[in-house]
């Protein structure tokens, strides 16, 4: 998918969760909101190149949105609403083969207690998916998921356990937009209950794919499965 126009600049600091300060590169210093409630380990080190997009509200309270950054290997999209954007676009031209041949492809559905990101369609058959945005690389040089603690993300966990048991497909992908690692897998040591809760949900028929994006300033996109270690 396409992302809008983008400027550049560095990052002074980020600072309560949604907002962030940031250097452009006519010297000017202005506040953009943060789209990333966690903590951003790995993806948010000041000094580092920023890239934004500018919803051109002036009625907006913070104009700018930080979509990007990069760490002097390769960009990171921290804007955690793209993962879903380049999940929907993927499943819907088929480019992730295991979640391929439906019908409809509908955007934010509820299930049990849950409202999950996609509901894939055909006929009868239903699978209900998860996305994720992973951002956090750990020092091990893999891909990790979460990088805080997440009673939600728990949450899904059991409500796609309760669609296996409903008779349905469920399936949890993570979408990872950066490409400095190399496996994937639970982050245990940010939170051990998570990583037993996926752990249980891949052992109850739940799905698990972690597929890496290619992110530029002008584009973000699934582009190839990584493996993962649960």
């Amino acid at each position: 998918m396409n992302l809008p126009p983008v400027i550049f600049g560095t990052l002074i600091k980020r600072y309560k969760r949604f907002l962030a300060d940031v250097e452009l590169e006519d010297g000017s210093v202005i506040t953009a909101h943060c789209p990333n409630t966690g903590r951003m380990t790995t993806c948010a080190e000041p000094g580092w190149k920023v890239a934004l997009s500018d919803s051109n509200n002036p009625k907006r309270k913070y104009r700018f949105t930080w979509e990007l950054v990069h760490n002097g290997s390769c960009w990171i999209c921290v804007n955690t609403g793209r993962a879903n954007e380049m999940a929907f676009e993927a499943v819907s031209k088929g480019w992730i083969p295991e979640l391929s041949g439906y019908d409809e492809v509908i955007r934010e559905q509820k299930f049990g207690n849950s409202r999950f990101d996609l509901l894939l369609k055909k006929g009868e058959e239903l699978c209900y998916v998860e996305v994720k945005n992973v951002t956090l690389l750990a020092d091990d040089g893999t891909y990790a998921f979460p990088d805080a603690v997440t009673e939600r993300g728990r949450k899904h966990l059991n409500e796609l356990i309760d669609v296996i048991k409903a008779g349905h497909r469920a399936a949890m992908l993570f979408v990872i937009p950066r490409s400095d690692g190399t496996t994937f897998r639970a982050a245990a040591e940010v939170d051990p209950a998570y990583a037993d809760a996926l752990k249980e949900a891949g052992a109850s028929g739940v799905e698990l794919h972690a597929w890496q994006a290619e992110v530029s300033p002008e584009e973000v996109r699934v582009v190839k499965a990584i493996k993962s270690i649960i």
